[in-house]
């Protein structure tokens, strides 16, 4: 990164310029490309009072030149305000480049069941073996009550004249349910 200190009108002292590098230090948390950032310092009287306006400039790949400018009476104040600033921008540049893809607790608890769940059908694997539905042409109700009271099976499963797949099965009391 590229950094440009200036001042115009005003005598840069060591401190100055080790208080802005500091603070553009500050700006590599957001682990953004910038190229370049100028810091520019200019002095001015308005209204017969003496105004400092500090200005960063920068370069950041891929996007925009982003400046901010500030002006108060005093020069760390103003160079604190105008790093406050930069900050929020770079914080919201950041977020839009790495989008938000942290992963939620309730994800995490989820894939840790669905990897469970697999885990136990592996171990059933030789047990449970996958069968098709004879008939998929929908049927009755009624037809599928009868069959199931002439065969000796517990339940049946059918889909339904509305296309709803259904199961019927027999209770212990002699009667039948239906899911």
């Amino acid at each position: 990164m590229n950094r440009d200190i200036v001042g115009r009108h005003v005598h840069l002292t060591d401190e100055i310029k080790d208080y802005i590098n500091s603070t553009i230090d500050g700006f590599d948390k957001y682990n953004l490309d910038v190229i370049s950032v100028h810091s520019i310092i200019s002095a001015d009287d308005k209204h017969g009072k003496p105004q400092i306006t500090f200005e960063f400039v920068m370069n950041i790949a891929h996007q925009d030149t982003v400046v901010v400018k500030q002006k108060h009476q005093e020069l760390h104040a103003a160079i604190d305000i105008a790093a406050d600033r930069m900050a929020k921008i770079l914080r919201r540049h950041k977020d839009k480049v790495h989008s938000h893809d942290a992963t939620k607790l309730s994800e995490v608890f989820q894939s840790e069941i669905q990897d469970a769940i697999a885990h136990e059908m592996e171990k059933m694997e030789d047990e449970i073996v996958p069968m098709r539905l004879d008939s998929y042409k929908p049927i009755d109700i009624q037809e599928a009550l009868d069959t199931l009271k002439e065969s000796k099976e517990d339940f049946t499963v059918f889909y339904d004249k509305d296309d709803n797949f259904r199961v019927m099965y027999k209770m212990e009391n002699g009667q039948f349910g239906l899911y």
